[in-house]
C-alpha cells in the first residue's frame, strides 16, 4: 500500500503493485530510447483486484481572507507619530528634545484617514526596556556615581583628576615601588585614571579620620590591583619604620602568623596572582607577603624552631615553594596575607570551624551534610589549631567586592571583617542585610572599623551601592571615567547559530581566528610564532565538559576548569599555564618568568611552523570562576561567550578578560539570531550596545 499526493490538494492510496512497479521503472529510461511520461495517465486500476480512494483536504482560509482592503499609510503621518512618540518619551526622562522651531517639527499635522486611526482592539507593541533580566521595575543594574570621587548619598566632593599625579614618581612613592614598576611596565609607564586617584586620596598623609574607607571602582583591565597594593605595602612600610624609630613594639601575640595587612579576593587563583604580584613590587621594599591559598605541608613540630629553620622556611615560602609556619617567635614572620575569606577563617579560627558538630551516637541523614567539608572523614571532631593573629592588621582589602558582599557571599565576609575588628578591640554588631529591594533600609547601623578598608570592584551592582550606603556612608567612592563601559579597544562580533550542533559552530569560529593568525605571517610587521589562544566562557560546568570532549575528539586540545576541577587542588596556578600573563622582573632575587627579547630579529615562521593547537592548549574552557580579576596574556585576543549572558555584570567581567591594558581585543557572542528564541539574542545585543 502506498500513498500519492497530487497537486490538487488529494491524496490517492493505491493497493496495486504492479502499478507502483511500473511507476519505478519508468525511471530507467536512458539513451537513444524515445522518453515517456513519468506519471500514469490514470490511477484506475485495471483488474478488480485493487481500489482507488481519494481523500479531499479542507484547508481552513488565511486569516487575511475576508477583510476589507486596507488603503497604503501616508509616510508622512509616520513620520509624524514616531517623532511625537519620541518626543514624548524624551521628556518623561528628563532628556533633552528637538527644537520645536525646526522646519521639520513644525511642519503642518498630515490629516488622518480612518484607516490609520489608533483602534482599541489592535493591540500595541513595544519593546521592553528593562536593560537587566533580573532587575525589577523599580531598581536599575548598575549603580552610576554621578561623579569621579563621591561618598555616600553621592555627595560629590571633586568631579575631575585635577592634582592627582600623572606619573608613578617618587614623591609620593617610595623609589623601591618606581624602579620595580618600570621594570615590570616599562620605562614610559603611566598611571590610569583610577591609580591617579588612588595616589591623590590613599596617600594623603593627613588624613580625616584615623581609619579611612575606600572604594576603587573602574573598569576591567584599568590596572586596580596596583591602585590599592602600592599604598597598602606603602603604608605598611612606612608604619614600620615609624614603629622601629620610636621603638615600639608589636601587640604580642600567642600566634605565629601576625599580619598587617590582609586581602580578600573570591578564587584562589586570583589570590594566587595577587600575591605573585605584591611579590613583584618588593624587590627594594622589603616586605613579607604569604598566600593562604597555596597547598601547605604541616610540620608536624609542636616546639619553636631554631633560627636557621625558619629562615630556611621563610626563603622556602618567598621563593614561592610550599610550606607553611609551624611556631614562631617573630611577632610579624608576614606582613600581608592574601587569600579567600573561607581560607582566611580557617588560618584564624582552625581548619574545620564551620563543620557540623555531631554528637556521639547521634544517626545523621546524609542529604543534610553540606557537600565538602561535613562530607570529609571524622567531620565534626578533628579541627587544627589557630594559626593567624589579627590583633596588629590595619589594612584590609576586599578585592571583586561585587561578589564577596554579594547576598550570597556577605556572610562569611563579614564575619571575618568582624573578627578583626573585635581582636583589636573593637566589636561589631552583625545585622543581616535586607536582599530585597523591596525591603527597608537599616538605619543608623553605620559601621567604624579600627583599620583602613579598601573595596575594589569593577562594576557597582545596585545591591552593593544600598549595602554601603547603609553601613559605610561616609565610605570614599573613586570612580574611573570609563566605570561598566567595555574597553574601548574591545570590539564586539555575533556569531548566530547555523543548526542544532552548537560545538561544531564553536570549532569553526575557533579554526577562523587561527586562520586568521596564519594569513597575517605574512603582513605582519612583527613576527608572529604562535597562533592566539582563547578563552571560551560557559554557563554551566556541564557544558564545560562537553565543549572540552567535543573538541579533543576534533583534534583541539583545551584545557577545561570547573569549580569542582581536580587542578585547582594543587595549590597552584599551574593549570593555568600559558593563559594567565607572566610577570615580568628584571631583578635578581627574583628571575623573569618573561625571555629576554632576541639581540637580532627574528624572521616570520611559515604558517606551518605555527605553535600546533593538537599538541599544545589554546583554548580555556570555564564559568565564571575565572571571570573576575585575573590579568589572562596578551595573547588572549578573543573571548567566547556561548551562553546567553545572566546580566551585564556577568558580562562585562567575562569580556573584559581581553582587551587589557590597551591590548585589543574581540568578544565573540553566540546567540540565536533568526527565528523563534532569537529575541533574547536581540536583548542582548541592546543590552551590550549599551556598554560601548
Amino acid at each position: 500500500m502506498a500513498f500519492f499526493f497530487t497537486p490538487q490538494n488529494t491524496c490517492l492510496r493505491l493497493r496495486n503493485h504492479r502499478l507502483l512497479a511500473g511507476f519505478h521503472s519508468s525511471a530507467s529510461v536512458q539513451g537513444s530510447q524515445k522518453p515517456r511520461s513519468r506519471l500514469a495517465k490514470s490511477l484506475q486500476p485495471e483488474t478488480n483486484r485493487g481500489t482507488l480512494e481519494v481523500a479531499s483536504f479542507e484547508r481552513s482560509s488565511p486569516p487575511h481572507h475576508g477583510r476589507a482592503e486596507r488603503k497604503p499609510v501616508d509616510p508622512s503621518v509616520v513620520s509624524f507619530r514616531r517623532l511625537a512618540r519620541r518626543d514624548a518619551v524624551l521628556s518623561e526622562t528628563g532628556k533633552s528634545t528637538w527644537n520645536k522651531e525646526s522646519p521639520r517639527f513644525n511642519k503642518e499635522k498630515p490629516a488622518q484617514t480612518n484607516e490609520v486611526e489608533k483602534s482599541e482592539d489592535r493591540p500595541e507593541y513595544r519593546k521592553e526596556k528593562n536593560m537587566d533580566y533580573d532587575a525589577s521595575a523599580e531598581s536599575e543594574e548598575f549603580y552610576n556615581p554621578p561623579v569621579l570621587v563621591t561618598t555616600g548619598g553621592s555627595t560629590e566632593i571633586a568631579a575631575t583628576l585635577k592634582g592627582a599625579p600623572g606619573r608613578f614618581n617618587s614623591p609620593p612613592l617610595l623609589p623601591g615601588f618606581v624602579t620595580a614598576l618600570k621594570e615590570m611596565l616599562g620605562p614610559d609607564v603611566r598611571p590610569t585614571p583610577i591609580q591617579s586617584l588612588s595616589m591623590k586620596w590613599l596617600f594623603d598623609e593627613n588624613p580625616a579620620f584615623e581609619y579611612n574607607q575606600f572604594l576603587l571602582a573602574s573598569e576591567t583591565g584599568s590596572g586596580k590591583s596596583i591602585a590599592y597594593l602600592l599604598p597598602l605595602l606603602q603604608n605598611i612600610k612606612k608604619a614600620e619604620e615609624a614603629a622601629a624609630a620610636a621603638g615600639q613594639a608589636p601587640k604580642p601575640s600567642s600566634r605565629p602568623l601576625n599580619p598587617r595587612g590582609i586581602i580578600l579576593a573570591p578564587t584562589h587563583e586570583l589570590s594566587r596572582q595577587l600575591s605573585l604580584f605584591a611579590k613583584s613590587l618588593l624587590h627594594d621594599v622589603k616586605l613579607r607577603v604569604m598566600c593562604a591559598s597555596r597547598a601547605n605541608t604541616k610540620t608536624g613540630k609542636s616546639k619553636d624552631v631554631s633560627a636557621s629553620e625558619m629562615a630556611a622556611q621563610f626563603d622556602n615560602l618567598m621563593k614561592g615553594g610550599d610550606g607553611e609556619f609551624s611556631v614562631s617567635k617573630d611577632p610579624h614572620p608576614v606582613d600581608v596575607v592574601v587569600g579567600t575569606p573561607m581560607k582566611i577563617m580557617e588560618m584564624i579560627k582552625g581548619r574545620g570551624w564551620d563543620r557540623k558538630e555531631i554528637q556521639e551516637g547521634e544517626e545523621v541523614d546524609p542529604s543534610s551534610l553540606r557537600r565538602g567539608r561535613d562530607k570529609m572523614v571524622g567531620f565534626g571532631k578533628w579541627k587544627s589549631k589557630p594559626e593567624l593573629g589579627l590583633e596588629n592588621v590595619e589594612w584590609v582589602i576586599v578585592d571583586e567586592a561585587d561578589v564577596l558582599l554579594d547576598p550570597d557571599f556577605q556572610e562569611v565576609t563579614r564575619s571575618l571583617l568582624a573578627d578583626i575588628s573585635e581582636a583589636r578591640g573593637h566589636p561589631v554588631t552583625l545585622d543581616p542585610f535586607p536582599t530585597s529591594a523591596a525591603e527597608k533600609l537599616p538605619e543608623d547601623k553605620e559601621v567604624e572599623y579600627p583599620f583602613n578598608l579598601v573595596l575594589t570592584s569593577a562594576t557597582i551592582p545596585s545591591s552593593l551601592a544600598r549595602y554601603l550606603d547603609a553601613y559605610h556612608p561616609r565610605l570614599i567612592r573613586l570612580a574611573s571615567p570609563r566605570l561598566h563601559h567595555l574597553p574601548k579597544t574591545l570590539q564586539t562580533e555575533y556569531v548566530g547559530w547555523t543548526g542544532g550542533n552548537k560545538n561544531a559552530d564553536i570549532e569553526k569560529r575557533v579554526r577562523k581566528v587561527w586562520a586568521e593568525d596564519a594569513l597575517s605571517v605574512a603582513t605582519s610587521e612583527t613576527p608572529v610564532t604562535s597562533l592566539s589562544k582563547i578563552l571560551v566562557f560557559c554557563n554551566k560546568s556541564s557544558k564545560v565538559v562537553e565543549l572540552s570532549a567535543y573538541l579533543s575528539e576534533k583534534g583541539i586540545k583545551n584545557v577545561a576548569l570547573t569549580s569542582a576541577g581536580e587542578e585547582r587542588r594543587r595549590g597552584s596556578n599551574k593549570h593555568l599555564d600559558g593563559f594567565l600573563r607572566p610577570i615580568r622582573s628584571s631583578s635578581s632575587s627574583a628571575p623573569s618568568r618573561t625571555p629576554s627579547p632576541p639581540a637580532t630579529p627574528v624572521e616570520p615562521l611559515a604558517p606551518g611552523m605555527l605553535s600546533d593547537p593538537s599538541k599544545d592548549a589554546h583554548v580555556m574552557i570555564t564559568t565564571s570562576l575565572l571571570s573576575r580579576g585575573l590579568d589572562f596574556d596578551p595573547s588572549i585576543k578573543h573571548v567566547f561567550i556561548v551562553d546567553e549572558p545572566r546580566n551585564m555584570i556577568d558580562f562585562l567581567h567575562r569580556a573584559g578578560r581581553s582587551g587589557r591594558a590597551g591590548q585589543a581585543g574581540r568578544v565573540v557572542i553566540f546567540g540565536k539570531t533568526k527565528g523563534r528564541g532569537s529575541d533574547k539574542a536581540r536583548d542582548v545585543k541592546q543590552r551590550v550596545r549599551a556598554l560601548v
